[in-house]
């Protein structure tokens, strides 16, 4: 028989088994971005997410600026 009660504890099992497979796969977290040389893609890739957004609400401001002078 099916039990919401069966669920929960199924769902729990699995999170609690992610979770733990998680930390032990991380022994140095801050290391982890120095030693494999991809600090500098994840930094490279923040300014490129950030840049757009910025430029896209500029674009936006722009935009709704035009429509208020109408």
């Amino acid at each position: 028989m099916f039990t919401f009660r069966r669920c929960g504890l199924l769902v729990f099992m699995s999170m609690l088994s992610v979770t733990l497979f998680g930390q032990a796969a991380a022994t140095e977290p801050e290391n982890m971005f120095t030693a494999n040389g991809k600090l500098g893609v994840v930094i490279a890739v923040l300014v490129t997410i950030l840049a757009g957004l910025f430029l896209y609400l500029i674009s936006l401001d722009k935009k709704i600026s035009r429509l208020e002078k109408k």
